[in-house]
């Protein structure tokens, strides 16, 4: 059994449960998806399996690209990604892979994708700094404060906290719960919001860190 699936992020909505309780969820989707390549511990040292997902113009595509996009038969791909298996011998190149194959209700998932890009930003609201007095006449209201080390080491730590780029990195929001898994539709509803923007390319994979 594969272990994720890729799919599209699509926006957020509400589902109301049995007992009329509203829960908010992202609609996401997933797949299908096409397996590429199969990756064994005898060959490469583990066993995964390369799914791609998105349509691609062919002319879009390098002669390696296409080699590659060809042993499958399926078309191009505009996203490549590999997942966890635990026996590849089920799958073959070229099979479908959907989302009510890898997911069910109560499922408890890992999704990742690119978060939001928010671009230069102060040290208040990239690390939620405290700032300065507000008043008249302080000259330290949203500054970072001094940064030097005195005489040792004289230099500034790598890593300090500092103002710059924020968001546009890779993020995983772990242990979301599936409300829902349509697979007629090719959606799967996750409960509560999930990183990236609105049709962002995500990754979801059955949690490491899982609550028993």
């Amino acid at each position: 059994m594969i272990k994720g699936i890729l799919g599209k992020k699509l926006g957020m909505t509400q589902v109301y449960a049995v007992d009329g309780k509203q829960i908010p969820v992202t609609v996401v989707e997933a797949g299908p998806c096409v397996v590429l390549q199969k990756k064994t511990a005898e060959t490469d040292g583990y066993n995964a399996l390369q799914l791609g997902f998105g349509a691609k113009k062919t002319h879009r595509l390098n002669k390696p690209e296409m080699g590659h996009l060809k042993k499958a038969g399926q078309g191009a791909f505009s996203s490549l990604r590999e997942f966890k298996a635990e026996n590849v011998d089920d799958y073959n190149v070229g099979d479908e892979v959907t989302c009510g194959t890898v997911f069910s209700a109560g499922d408890t998932i890992d999704v990742t994708a690119t978060s939001k890009g928010k671009g230069f930003q102060g040290v208040m609201k990239r690390w939620n700094f405290s700032g300065g007095r507000s008043s008249h006449g302080s000259k330290f209201h949203r500054a970072p404060g001094a940064i030097g080390c005195s005489a040792w080491p004289s230099r500034v730590f790598k890593g300090k906290k500092m103002a710059g780029q924020m968001g546009n990195e890779r993020v995983t929001t772990q242990n979301l719960v599936v409300v829902e898994v349509r697979p007629e539709q090719n959606l799967v509803l996750v409960r509560g919001a999930i990183p990236g923007p609105k049709n962002g390319l995500v990754m979801l994979r059955k949690a490491v860190k899982a609550k028993k």
